[in-house]
């Protein structure tokens, strides 16, 4: 199935929501939770460090170095299962994703907050492909400029959100916290690092 662009003023989205069949999903899900270096990472609000509210990984080519929230990552290795993935979406999307961030949300109070990801390593608009597996999770956006211009999409296993052009530059976007029960889930983000 092709992606369906998603109609949002400012924004460039696309979205396929089984854009890996169920048992795929389901191999690489198991594979990654066996396979990833699991993190807490440090991150800064407000002047502060805390532990981020989830388990993380970095992972991509040896020059793919990050920053994010006052700290610096170097990259894990591609486990073998990402490959695979990343191979398809650059034959799909035409990006040369060299990076991913894998988050994972061991329960609903595991959260991501409001956020864009216009760090300078990924340039004025950058393509992010971003893949769900597991637990179907809230996934909001809300302009920077415009109240009025906000949308919410349920990202459920296998499902593919891609957000690129003027995306980062105009929303912020998060996973919300919930007090619904909720399984554990996945987050994939491909990304290009370029240099800063």
């Amino acid at each position: 199935m092709p992606l369906n662009r998603l109609p949002l003023q400012d924004a460039e989205l696309a979205f396929d929501p089984s854009w890996l069949a169920a048992e795929q999903a389901d191999a690489l899900r198991q594979a990654l939770l066996e396979q990833v270096n699991w993190e807490v990472h440090r991150i800064r609000l407000l002047g502060r460090e805390h532990d981020s509210p989830r388990l993380s990984s970095w992972i991509g080519d040896p020059q793919a170095h990050y920053r994010y929230s006052g700290t610096d990552f170097t990259p894990w290795p591609w486990p073998e299962p990402l490959r695979a993935i990343r191979e398809r979406l650059v034959r799909e999307l035409g990006a040369p994703f060299n990076s991913v961030l894998a988050n994972r949300y061991r329960d609903g109070r595991d959260a991501m907050g409001w956020h864009s990801d216009d760090e300078p390593e990924l340039g004025p608009a950058p393509t992010i492909a971003s893949l769900s597996l597991g637990a179907r999770r809230r996934f909001t956006l809300k302009h920077r400029q415009r109240a009025d211009l906000k949308a919410a999409l349920e990202l459920g296993h296998g499902s593919l959100l891609v957000m690129s052009g003027p995306t980062q530059a105009n929303y912020r976007h998060a996973l919300p916290r919930t007090a619904k029960p909720v399984g554990e889930r996945i987050n994939l983000t491909f990304r290009v690092i370029g240099r800063r």
